[in-house]
């Protein structure tokens, strides 16, 4: 089951018309992004069954499909363009399930997972919010600060701060253990976020 739909995802973004040269190879975006989530996940839950496995690398499935430009550019569009994400993905990857021959009980808890239904109680969903905050950390954090040049330190921590409030103790853990590659011109100002987290 794995093997099939991870095939399915893979060759779903696989299509993405934007890519990202990563040590000389050019990735498709969502390509690349899939593969860093589940090395993520094998670091940080390495028993993850195979559900698990498909939620986490069909967490952008085809994002590029659903672009921030098709909503309101306000903080309220922001935050309509992110819901409906959630059950875009969610839809997208059901639907590879059922390609593959999946019970409908697997389905409905890769959907909730990616949906991210029930953060905080759904242990699925937080674990697919965990890594995806891990995930952003090691490889994104860095090239976003730089599309920002205009957002001072407060805001920065604030960003920060928001993003470990939505990380579970054991993300938390494993960031303070040193398991993750921080990028190093922002360490300071992750320090300076944390301590007052």
């Amino acid at each position: 089951m794995l093997q099939h739909v991870t095939a399915l995802i893979d060759e779903a973004n696989s299509q993405d018309p934007n890519h990202e040269l990563v040590d000389g190879k050019n990735w498709p975006k969502e390509q690349i992004y899939a593969e860093r989530m589940t090395d993520m996940l094998k670091r940080f839950k390495p028993d993850a069954d195979e559900l698990m496995h498909i939620a986490v690398r069909a967490q952008h499935i085809k994002r590029w499909c659903s672009p921030r430009s098709d909503f309101p550019m306000n903080k309220q569009g922001y935050h309509q363009w992110r819901s409906a994400l959630y059950i875009f993905h969610a839809d997208t990857v059901v639907e590879l399930m059922q390609q593959a021959g999946c019970s409908e009980a697997q389905q409905q808890r890769v959907y909730n997972a990616v949906a991210k239904k029930h953060i905080k109680r759904n242990p699925d969903s937080q674990l697919v919010e965990d890594i995806a905050s891990l995930v952003f950390i090691e490889h994104y954090m860095l090239a976003f600060a730089q599309t920002k040049p205009d957002y001072d330190e407060q805001k920065w921590i604030g960003i920060l701060q928001r993003t470990w409030q939505k990380m579970s103790p054991q993300a938390h853990d494993f960031v303070l253990a040193g398991n993750i590659t921080l990028p190093a011109p922002l360490v300071p100002l992750i320090e300076k976020a944390l301590s007052g987290a």
